[in-house]
């Protein structure tokens, strides 16, 4: 029988998995997800069987069932007809995550400075209101909806584990991670999120302690699909995938909509594969292709983080150290400590690393790209902000594509060009292919030895195509 997995949390770097209030954190020991083929088949598999049905998923043609003999239940199943799997969930928490450190800016003369390392500052006002007709969604450990960028937004919520709009976020994981891809820029207070006037629905699919499984994960990616998200911000991971895992990331492809996950923060402790993201963006790609994006954390200097994951499987970076973000009120000082935020009316503010806290801004900027281009593809959109990030087109395994460059992404797509990512071999040759059209541009006319290159041509184009310098 296949193992089902859990899933933590992969970017509070340091918050680990605690107990619920109530309680010990949900054990899976007696729980299966089973996968089927047609309702009836379904109900025919269980007649003889004392299981009760706890969760059920039926865009995915998956159920979690409960059973006091969960593994007699399991060898039953899987010889029955119309089940298609058997996997035990098991939530589990990532040890490996460094602990929560403070920015080391002394003093902290930019708080947000990841707002400008992005160039989210040169985007145009009117594609920051235009992504009001988006909507991203962040599956997690809940938010603190009276977070001021947050409650400015009006956002929707759900709780897939009580099928209530109870998200309130004890942990803080979920406060971060969506005040970094949609906190409001017009408000007034507080910080600036990366998806302009983005609409943010919460869903928190996580336990107060920051765990996961795999159905958790898939039943918020079901419902965040359901009710209109275009782009799903994961921050959670996990070293092994499942059937049920598979299922919802294609639902989600399936509908059009992007997904964006964390690569994780193991890097000192072997560097392991994650998923979901290595299901977006897929082992030995090297950045090319896949059904999404993941994405790893860059430092104040554009390197990669100490912690932050790297690998063939990497799509691109977003800075991940030490970032400034809202907290939730509910969550522990000693996880997330509070900074002051000069001129901020209300609301707690604080600093922390990790994947997790890179990957909204990049869910953020493709909402930003969408609504420069409506007419583009998901894949459109994770291939616009993947050329034209820092790399310039060349991929590494540390940063992917390099970091992320909103402004650069916004004026790709409003020139409407979505560009084409290419196997390694074939970039190989289109970059020799444009040095030699750079050496023929080369002539000597009134200025000997003037050429032409293609940088400078880049300076001549009009304003809204120029690629802003990196800071």
């Amino acid at each position: 029988m296949a193992a089902a997995i859990g899933i933590a949390v992969v970017g509070a770097v340091g918050v680990a998995a605690q107990p619920d209030r109530g309680g010990s954190m949900r054990s899976a020991g007696g729980q299966l997800a089973v996968g089927y083929t047609t309702e009836r088949a379904l109900a025919a598999a269980l007649r003889t069987t004392h299981a009760v049905v706890v969760h059920r998923l039926t865009a995915l043609h998956v159920v979690e069932l409960r059973a006091r003999d969960s593994g007699r239940l399991a060898r039953t199943l899987r010889t029955a007809p119309g089940i298609r799997f058997v996997e035990r969930p098991s939530a589990r928490t990532s040890a490996a995550e460094p602990g929560v450190t403070l920015a080391s800016f002394s003093p902290r003369a930019v708080w947000e400075w990841q707002y400008r390392a992005v160039h989210e500052d040169a985007v145009p006002a009117a594609v920051l209101r235009a992504a009001s007709s988006l909507q991203i969604a962040v599956i997690d450990t809940g938010a603190d909806l009276t977070a001021p960028d947050l409650a400015a937004k009006s956002p929707g919520a759900y709780n897939t584990r009580t099928g209530t709009s109870d998200v309130r976020d004890s942990n803080g994981h979920g406060t971060f991670v969506a005040s970094l891809a949609a906190g409001s820029v017009t408000n007034g207070d507080g910080i600036s999120g990366a998806g302009g006037d983005v609409q943010l629905l919460v869903v928190k699919s996580g336990s107060n302690g920051g765990s996961f499984t795999d159905m958790d994960e898939a039943a918020g990616i079901v419902y965040a699909v359901d009710h209109g998200s275009k782009i799903l911000n994961l921050s959670v991971g996990g070293p092994t995938t499942s059937a049920t895992e598979r299922r919802a990331i294609e639902y989600a492809v399936s509908h059009g909509v992007l997904v964006v996950a964390a690569v994780g923060n193991e890097y000192a402790m072997g560097n392991p594969v994650e998923y979901p993201a290595a299901l977006l963006q897929p082992v030995g790609s090297n950045g090319v292709g896949g059904a999404g994006l993941a994405v790893t954390a860059s430092t104040t200097s554009g390197e990669r983080a100490a912690f932050a994951n790297s690998g063939t499987w990497v799509s691109l970076a977003a800075p991940g150290e030490d970032v400034f973000g809202a907290l939730s009120e509910l969550s522990s000082p000693v996880q997330y400590p509070r900074s002051p935020l000069p001129g901020a009316l209300s609301g707690v503010y604080g600093y922390a690393s990790g994947t997790s806290f890179a990957a909204p801004q990049v869910s953020g900027a493709a909402a930003l790209v969408w609504a420069a281009n409506p007419s583009l593809t998901a894949q459109q959109v994770a291939q616009i902000l993947k050329e034209t990030a820092s790399g310039a087109g060349s991929w590494t395994p540390g940063l992917g594509f390099g970091v992320l460059d909103v402004a650069a992404a916004v004026a790709r797509a409003q020139a409407g060009d979505p560009g084409v990512l290419l196997s390694p071999s074939t970039q190989a040759r289109r970059r020799r292919c444009l040095r030699r059209r750079r050496e023929r541009t080369c002539r000597s006319r009134s200025h000997a030895g003037t050429c032409i290159s293609s940088r400078s041509r880049r300076s001549m184009a009009p304003a809204s195509r120029r690629r802003r310098p990196r800071r």
